[in-house]
């Protein structure tokens, strides 16, 4: 399935565009990271990290997700 990854120096927003719902939720909660107008249409550098964090656990279809980096070692949650 496509993934797309937007990374903002610490994590990385990953995107499943196939399985998201267009609730609205991300763009509502942090426009200034998500434009669907824009091209890339998410822009984490527009937020803090515990503001994307904190957005993609509203994700109602689990279409975002949250790959952290620390050192080599990566971690991915939903």
């Amino acid at each position: 399935m496509e993934t797309l990854e937007y990374f903002n120096g610490e994590v990385t927003i990953l995107w499943k565009p196939k399985v998201c719902i267009h609730s609205g939720i991300c763009v509502k909660t942090l426009p200034q990271v998500y434009n669907p107008k824009a091209r890339p249409w998410i822009r984490p550098e527009n937020a803090t990290t515990q503001e994307i964090i904190n957005q993609v656990a509203m994700c109602p279809s689990g279409a975002l997700s949250i790959k952290e980096h620390y050192g080599e070692n990566l971690q991915v949650w939903c």
